[in-house]
């Protein structure tokens, strides 16, 4: 190696650096504009149907071609340029973000309308996903994955605090016209920045090789490489439940904080209020912040948020709403970075846009059962149970006005999430996860193609 070798890779190390944060800066601002679009249109769907149900449909087609495709995402990613696949999926959400602006704008807007243009935006969001997961290893050496997967949490707490901040206000002067006008210009802004940079592909491994064939037959290959490591199948099968239970309360986040508060401003206080747990949290992992090792963090973090999942369904009043879901969102940040990075040091970067994907895929298997569940739960079951004689044995925990009962379900869903992480804890092969799974073998920088 020539002493200009030896100076070039701390050089290249640093642009690669400024290039991710690059990166995530720009899905920050994205992320800013779909939130205050999304906000804008659940509070205009919920207003003119009074019913949780369609908000709930909305999270089941977002959620549907992730579930589905993923797999067909994550082989595209290994095979092809990412930063391609990231700029086709920009430019998928300007297209589907201009059509659901020309509905409302020429009052034609239909219910199926947000249905089908959620369902193409999911799309191009499965292409997205694992393209952009899966380049994070290419640009952040292992040292600092921690910090900067913590850092991605915090810009995409910070656009949950600005979002609903100034959406209530958004709506009132601009309408939901305005709104998504926002969202496609940041989509526009998110293009710029990915026409100029550059995202290195990375080299060949064994493991790769040994992974190569046709890209439909690359689409199982996560499932198989998640299936010879059954403390990491098990896991994914734990957080896919996980996920379950707390989606189909969470499907009707808006909807039950809307009537809580009874007020659209407040709704996008309290929401600013959580995701600012989120960033006080992850600026905590971004510190060095960890409950002894990652696996350890992060199923203490899940417990953690179980129990204000609870205290949310029981908060009858905006600052007491606030605080649990501030608290829920700081324990979560303890979860999603730590493991992040555990599957960043194991699986080798050429196979990693289908591993993630398959991952991706595995935790959020009934997240589309979930969203179809949760709004009839609500609105036939839950809340009209609140006004029968049955309900005064529970009234004391969660009240009895309107709310009540999608809260009776937000601390059923915190129990059942406590009972079972804390059964999984007590695994300790989960626990000891990091350990167990060996280092895929570094890849030399000046491999990357």
């Amino acid at each position: 190696m020539t002493q200009s070798d030896t100076r070039r890779r701390p050089a290249a190390a640093r642009a690669h650096l400024a290039i991710y944060y690059a990166l995530i800066v720009t899905e920050a601002v994205s992320l800013i504009g779909s939130q205050i679009s999304d906000y804008a249109v659940s509070i205009a769907v919920f207003r003119a149907t009074g019913h949780a149900t369609p908000l709930a449909l909305v999270t089941f087609f977002s959620t549907v071609p992730g579930v589905l495709l993923g797999g067909y995402a994550g082989a595209l990613a290994d095979r092809f340029d990412r930063r391609h696949l990231m700029l086709i999926a920009n430019l998928g959400f300007i297209a589907c973000s201009g059509l659901l602006l020309l509905s409302f704008a020429s009052r034609g807007f239909q219910l199926w309308h947000l249905y089908a243009l959620t369902l193409g935006a999911a799309l191009f969001a499965a292409l997205q996903r694992p393209a952009f997961q899966a380049s994070i290893a290419m640009l952040v050496p292992d040292a600092h994955r921690d910090r900067a997967n913590a850092i991605r949490q915090v810009t995409g707490s910070a656009s949950g605090v600005i979002a609903p901040a100034i959406a209530g206000m958004l709506y009132a002067l601009v309408g939901v016209v305005g709104a998504i006008s926002i969202d496609i210009a940041s989509f526009v802004a998110a293009v710029a920045v990915l026409a100029v940079v550059r995202i290195p592909r990375p080299a060949e491994t064994a493991e790769g090789l040994a992974m190569r064939t046709a890209v439909w037959r690359q689409v199982f290959d996560g499932f198989r490489y998640l299936a010879a490591r059954p403390a990491l199948l098990g896991f994914c099968a734990y957080i896919s439940v996980v996920n379950f239970v707390a989606n189909v309360t969470m499907v009707l986040l808006t909807a039950y904080v809307l009537v809580r508060t009874g007020s659209a401003q407040l709704l996008g206080v309290v929401m600013a209020v959580m995701s600012v747990g989120g960033i006080v949290g992850a600026l905590v992992i971004s510190a060095g912040g960890r409950l002894g090792s990652r696996m350890n963090t992060v199923l203490l973090g899940v417990v953690a948020a179980a129990v204000f999942l609870g205290l949310a369904g029981a908060a009858r009043s905006a600052p007491v709403l606030g605080a649990s879901l501030f608290l829920m969102l700081f324990a979560l940040a303890f979860t999603d970075a730590p493991f992040w990075s555990i599957l960043q040091a194991k699986v080798a970067p050429d196979v990693q846009g289908r591993v993630f994907a398959a991952y991706m895929q595995a935790i959020m298997l009934l997240t589309p059962l979930a969203a179809l569940v949760g709004g009839p739960l609500a609105d036939r079951v839950f809340e009209p149970a609140r006004r029968k004689p049955v309900w005064h044995g529970v009234a004391w925990l969660v009240g009895a006005g309107p709310g009540a009962g999608m809260g009776l379900m937000l601390v059923i869903a915190g129990a059942l999430i406590l009972a079972l992480s804390l059964a999984l804890y007590a695994i300790p092969a989960v626990r000891r996860l990091e350990t167990d799974l060996p280092d895929h073998k570094a890849t030399p920088a000046a491999q990357a193609r």
